[in-house]
């Protein structure tokens, strides 16, 4: 009652400004293992926003696999801004009229703020050894990662692991499914997404490597440092950027365009970028990457594009129905 008496009295008398500012309220939709990410970043954003514009702002989160969200916001999930982990699928909203066409271009680094890459996270000692790939395949060791079928993050950890093995057999095509095929022979249990992983390799002490963003390795290592995890950078790893994107089509309805437009700019600003990289994601502002250097072994990293044609034709001959994807997965 008190709220609508001061709204119609700042009504009545004509009062505009930060006294009687306009609230602000987005919804970003990401992926699975994001939110404490956001959980630094989304104050930080409320802050500077105030600041310059005197209102206030909530930011809303949604996490789940990147797939499931897309399929969530064309099916009503009143999504303002997405932050994916690959860009098929915001570019599966822009076929769906929810976000332009020309995404990429919005933003710079072709809408990609940050990025990451596969990498390990193993035991205390590393008692199996495992330092690359093939270690993987060896009889014993037990690999924990999500379901290529449902998660964003296990695809590009099936991408990195066959791009590897295209490189150590000349690109040899069946060769590299046979190698991938012996990884996921040595995956005890499926999760949908990057978290179920963490927490099966973590809390239910499965597995003796969890495969996953070098970002989360990171922050779970931090998390649950009694257990004294190990970080394990392989030799060759893919590029994983994280998109980003305005969904124009709900942000134009609801009247946050401005907002949500600022809040996505906000990730590439030097103070971002620095929670970014306290959050082990690897960064495009080199003034700020250099803060993180040691951090951040080196590893050979290629693309999509460069080793399977773009995500257009590898979600054609990979992830489609009867797909190579569909070849090589065993225990499903």
């Amino acid at each position: 009652m008190k709220t609508r008496l001061t709204t119609a009295l700042a009504l009545i008398l004509g009062l505009s400004g930060p006294a009687f500012a306009q609230d602000d309220s987005i919804l970003n939709v990401s992926y699975d293992v994001a939110r404490e990410l956001f959980a630094e970043i989304n104050p930080a954003f409320a802050a500077k926003w105030q600041a310059d514009t005197g209102r206030t702002v909530e930011v809303e989160q949604s996490h789940a696999g990147s797939s499931k969200q897309a399929r969530a916001i064309l099916e009503g999930l009143p999504a303002d801004v997405v932050t994916f982990n690959q860009v098929t699928d915001i570019d599966v909203l822009a076929e769906g009229g929810m976000v332009d066409e020309n995404w990429r271009e919005a933003f710079p680094n072709e809408a990609s703020p940050y990025y990451s890459l596969p990498a390990f996270l193993v035991r205390e000692g590393n008692p199996k050894g495992i330092e690359d790939w093939d270690d993987l395949t060896q009889e014993g060791v037990q690999v924990i990662f999500p379901n290529p079928k449902t998660s964003g993050n296990a695809r590009y950890t099936y991408l990195a692991a066959y791009a590897y093995a295209l490189k150590q057999n000349g690109g040899d095509q069946e060769k590299a499914q046979e190698f991938v095929r012996k990884i996921f022979a040595n995956v005890p249990v499926f999760d949908t997404g990057g978290r179920a992983a963490t927490a099966t390799f973590a809390e239910r002490g499965l597995g003796d490597v969890l495969i996953t963003f070098e970002a989360e390795t990171g922050g779970i290592a931090g998390q649950y440092a009694d257990e004294k995890f190990q970080r394990v950078t392989p030799s060759l790893s893919v590029l994983a950027e994280f998109p980003v994107a305005i969904v124009t089509e709900n942000a134009e309805r609801k009247g946050t365009e401005d907002v949500s437009k600022a809040y996505l700019d906000y990730l590439y600003t030097p103070e971002a970028q620095r929670i970014l990289g306290k959050h082990f994601y690897r960064l495009n502002n080199e003034e700020i990457a250099a803060e993180f250097a040691s951090e951040f072994p080196e590893v050979e990293l290629v693309t999509v594009d460069d080793v399977f044609g773009g995500w257009d034709q590898a979600q054609a001959e990979h992830f489609a129905e009867g797909g190579i994807l569909d070849k090589v997965f065993v225990n499903q």
